[in-house]
Protein backbone atom coordinates (compact mmCIF):
# COMPACT_ATOMS: atom_id res chain seq x y z
CA UNK A 1 0.00 0.00 0.00
CA UNK A 2 1.42 3.55 -1.25
CA UNK A 3 1.48 5.79 1.95
CA UNK A 4 3.34 7.54 4.54
CA UNK A 5 3.90 4.39 6.69
CA UNK A 6 5.55 2.27 3.67
CA UNK A 7 7.45 5.57 2.72
CA UNK A 8 9.24 5.66 6.72
CA UNK A 9 10.08 1.49 6.35
CA UNK A 10 11.74 2.29 3.23
CA UNK A 11 13.89 5.18 4.62
CA UNK A 12 14.21 2.95 7.58
CA UNK A 13 15.35 0.10 5.63
CA UNK A 14 17.66 2.19 3.74
CA UNK A 15 19.38 4.05 6.97
CA UNK A 16 20.25 0.73 7.87
CA UNK A 17 22.08 0.00 4.90
CA UNK A 18 19.49 -2.27 2.80
CA UNK A 19 19.78 0.14 -0.43
CA UNK A 20 16.39 -0.05 -2.24
CA UNK A 21 17.08 1.81 -4.90
CA UNK A 22 20.86 2.85 -7.07
CA UNK A 23 22.43 6.12 -6.40
CA UNK A 24 20.64 8.72 -7.55
CA UNK A 25 20.90 9.42 -11.38
CA UNK A 26 18.95 12.38 -13.85
CA UNK A 27 17.95 9.21 -16.38
CA UNK A 28 17.18 6.91 -14.11
CA UNK A 29 13.60 6.95 -12.24
CA UNK A 30 13.33 5.70 -8.72
CA UNK A 31 11.80 2.50 -8.25
CA UNK A 32 8.10 3.18 -7.42
CA UNK A 33 8.18 0.89 -4.06
CA UNK A 34 11.73 2.76 -3.13
CA UNK A 35 12.17 6.10 -0.80
CA UNK A 36 12.38 8.19 -4.17
CA UNK A 37 9.72 6.59 -5.98
CA UNK A 38 7.48 6.59 -2.72
CA UNK A 39 8.19 10.88 -1.57
CA UNK A 40 7.43 11.42 -5.44
CA UNK A 41 4.24 9.66 -5.36
CA UNK A 42 3.15 10.48 -2.13
CA UNK A 43 4.73 14.47 -2.65
CA UNK A 44 6.44 15.01 0.39
CA UNK A 45 7.89 17.97 1.18
CA UNK A 46 9.46 17.96 4.48
CA UNK A 47 11.10 15.31 7.07
CA UNK A 48 10.40 15.78 10.39
CA UNK A 49 13.50 13.75 12.34
CA UNK A 50 12.55 12.50 15.55
CA UNK A 51 14.70 10.63 18.30
CA UNK A 52 12.22 8.29 19.25
CA UNK A 53 8.77 6.77 18.99
CA UNK A 54 7.09 8.62 22.36
CA UNK A 55 8.76 11.78 19.89
CA UNK A 56 6.41 10.68 17.39
CA UNK A 57 3.93 10.54 19.64
CA UNK A 58 3.57 13.66 20.59
CA UNK A 59 3.86 15.13 17.51
CA UNK A 60 1.17 13.17 15.86
CA UNK A 61 -1.40 13.87 19.03
CA UNK A 62 -0.75 17.87 19.25
CA UNK A 63 -1.12 17.55 15.12
CA UNK A 64 -4.52 15.84 15.48
CA UNK A 65 -5.17 18.38 17.98
CA UNK A 66 -4.81 21.29 15.51
CA UNK A 67 -7.02 19.35 13.00
CA UNK A 68 -4.11 19.02 10.59
CA UNK A 69 -3.33 15.46 8.72
CA UNK A 70 0.66 15.83 8.37
CA UNK A 71 0.81 13.11 5.66
CA UNK A 72 -1.60 14.13 3.53
CA UNK A 73 0.42 17.62 4.27
CA UNK A 74 3.60 16.07 2.66
CA UNK A 75 4.64 15.91 5.80
CA UNK A 76 6.99 12.73 7.13
CA UNK A 77 7.28 12.29 10.99
CA UNK A 78 10.07 10.00 11.78
CA UNK A 79 11.80 8.09 14.46
CA UNK A 80 15.29 7.85 13.68
CA UNK A 81 15.86 5.72 16.79
CA UNK A 82 18.13 8.13 18.24
CA UNK A 83 19.95 11.19 17.90
CA UNK A 84 23.72 9.41 16.81
CA UNK A 85 21.63 8.17 13.70
CA UNK A 86 20.58 11.81 12.37
CA UNK A 87 23.39 12.60 10.10
CA UNK A 88 22.37 9.13 8.43
CA UNK A 89 19.04 9.87 7.70
CA UNK A 90 19.27 13.92 7.07
CA UNK A 91 21.87 13.03 4.08
CA UNK A 92 19.73 10.70 3.16
CA UNK A 93 16.66 12.60 2.91
CA UNK A 94 17.87 16.13 2.94
CA UNK A 95 19.51 18.49 0.49
CA UNK A 96 22.08 16.16 -0.54
CA UNK A 97 19.84 13.05 -0.73
CA UNK A 98 15.89 13.34 -1.88
CA UNK A 99 15.90 16.91 -1.36
CA UNK A 100 13.05 17.52 1.19
CA UNK A 101 13.04 20.01 3.73
CA UNK A 102 14.67 18.96 7.31
CA UNK A 103 13.25 19.72 10.60
CA UNK A 104 13.34 18.44 13.57
CA UNK A 105 12.90 18.34 17.93
CA UNK A 106 16.00 16.64 20.03
CA UNK A 107 17.33 16.28 23.63
CA UNK A 108 19.26 19.52 24.60
CA UNK A 109 22.32 17.27 25.35
CA UNK A 110 21.83 16.39 21.63
CA UNK A 111 21.50 19.16 19.96
CA UNK A 112 25.30 18.86 18.53
CA UNK A 113 24.19 15.26 16.54
CA UNK A 114 21.67 17.45 14.74
CA UNK A 115 23.54 20.36 14.11
CA UNK A 116 26.36 18.49 12.51
CA UNK A 117 24.03 16.26 10.80
CA UNK A 118 22.04 19.22 9.29
CA UNK A 119 25.62 20.78 8.17
CA UNK A 120 26.84 17.89 6.36
CA UNK A 121 23.62 17.53 4.44
CA UNK A 122 23.53 21.09 2.95
CA UNK A 123 20.65 21.96 5.61
CA UNK A 124 22.33 24.03 7.72
CA UNK A 125 19.96 26.62 7.11
CA UNK A 126 17.07 25.02 8.26
CA UNK A 127 15.45 24.99 11.64
CA UNK A 128 15.17 22.28 14.07
CA UNK A 129 14.12 22.72 17.55
CA UNK A 130 15.73 21.98 21.09
CA UNK A 131 14.11 21.02 24.24
CA UNK A 132 15.20 21.08 27.49
CA UNK A 133 16.01 18.66 28.74
CA UNK A 134 13.98 16.49 26.84
CA UNK A 135 10.49 16.41 26.00
CA UNK A 136 9.04 14.50 28.70
CA UNK A 137 10.46 16.92 30.63
CA UNK A 138 9.28 19.70 29.07
CA UNK A 139 5.48 18.00 29.12
CA UNK A 140 6.13 17.24 32.62
CA UNK A 141 7.03 21.38 33.69
CA UNK A 142 3.94 22.39 31.26
CA UNK A 143 1.38 20.33 33.42
CA UNK A 144 2.90 19.75 36.50
CA UNK A 145 3.54 17.06 38.66
CA UNK A 146 0.56 17.12 40.43
CA UNK A 147 -1.72 16.79 36.77
CA UNK A 148 0.61 13.78 35.19
CA UNK A 149 -0.07 11.75 38.46
CA UNK A 150 -3.56 12.13 37.90
CA UNK A 151 -3.17 11.55 34.28
CA UNK A 152 -1.12 8.18 35.20
CA UNK A 153 -4.31 7.40 37.69
CA UNK A 154 -6.83 8.29 35.08
CA UNK A 155 -4.59 5.32 32.78
CA UNK A 156 -5.00 2.93 35.36
CA UNK A 157 -1.46 2.79 36.24
CA UNK A 158 -1.81 4.48 40.05
CA UNK A 159 -0.35 0.95 41.25
CA UNK A 160 2.30 0.39 39.17
CA UNK A 161 3.52 3.76 40.12
CA UNK A 162 3.44 3.67 43.81
CA UNK A 163 5.04 -0.02 43.45
CA UNK A 164 8.18 2.03 41.58
CA UNK A 165 7.99 5.11 44.17
CA UNK A 166 8.65 2.97 47.37
CA UNK A 167 11.72 1.80 45.33
CA UNK A 168 15.06 2.67 47.57
CA UNK A 169 16.41 3.87 44.47
CA UNK A 170 13.39 6.29 43.91
CA UNK A 171 13.67 8.11 47.13
CA UNK A 172 16.41 10.42 46.73
CA UNK A 173 14.97 11.83 42.80
CA UNK A 174 12.92 15.21 42.93
CA UNK A 175 9.25 13.70 42.38
CA UNK A 176 10.08 15.58 38.85
CA UNK A 177 12.53 13.10 38.18
CA UNK A 178 10.63 10.09 39.87
CA UNK A 179 7.62 10.72 37.42
CA UNK A 180 10.08 10.93 34.42
CA UNK A 181 11.86 7.73 35.38
CA UNK A 182 8.87 6.13 35.58
CA UNK A 183 7.31 6.80 31.91
CA UNK A 184 10.23 5.32 30.87
CA UNK A 185 10.49 1.77 33.39
CA UNK A 186 8.03 -0.07 30.77
CA UNK A 187 8.03 -1.05 26.91
CA UNK A 188 5.66 1.68 25.32
CA UNK A 189 5.08 3.26 28.72
CA UNK A 190 7.06 6.39 26.69
CA UNK A 191 4.99 6.19 23.58
CA UNK A 192 1.15 6.14 25.79
CA UNK A 193 2.30 9.20 27.42
CA UNK A 194 3.60 11.09 24.77
CA UNK A 195 0.01 11.13 23.63
CA UNK A 196 -1.64 11.58 26.38
CA UNK A 197 0.56 14.12 28.06
CA UNK A 198 -0.01 16.33 25.07
CA UNK A 199 -3.66 15.72 25.14
CA UNK A 200 -4.01 17.05 28.66
CA UNK A 201 -2.15 20.25 27.75
CA UNK A 202 -3.84 24.00 27.70
CA UNK A 203 -3.46 25.18 24.31
CA UNK A 204 -1.52 28.11 26.04
CA UNK A 205 0.89 25.55 27.92
CA UNK A 206 2.21 23.51 24.64
CA UNK A 207 6.45 23.58 24.87
CA UNK A 208 7.90 26.52 23.08
CA UNK A 209 9.60 23.45 21.28
CA UNK A 210 6.81 21.39 20.39
CA UNK A 211 4.56 24.75 19.82
CA UNK A 212 7.76 25.93 17.59
CA UNK A 213 7.97 22.56 14.92
CA UNK A 214 4.38 22.72 14.43
CA UNK A 215 4.61 25.91 13.46
CA UNK A 216 6.60 25.11 11.02
CA UNK A 217 4.86 22.38 9.21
Amino acid sequence: MTDMESFRRAVTAWAAGDPPEPPLEPLLAPSPDAPGGLAARLSVRTAVLLEGASDVAAVDALAARRGRDLAAEGVCVLSIGGAMSVGRFAGLLGPSGLGLRLTGLCDEAEQGYYARGWERAGAAGQEFFVCTADLEDELIRALGVTRVQELIEEEGDVRALRTFLRQPAQQGRTPRQQIKRFLGTKKGRKIHYGRVLVEALDPDRIPAPLNGLMATL
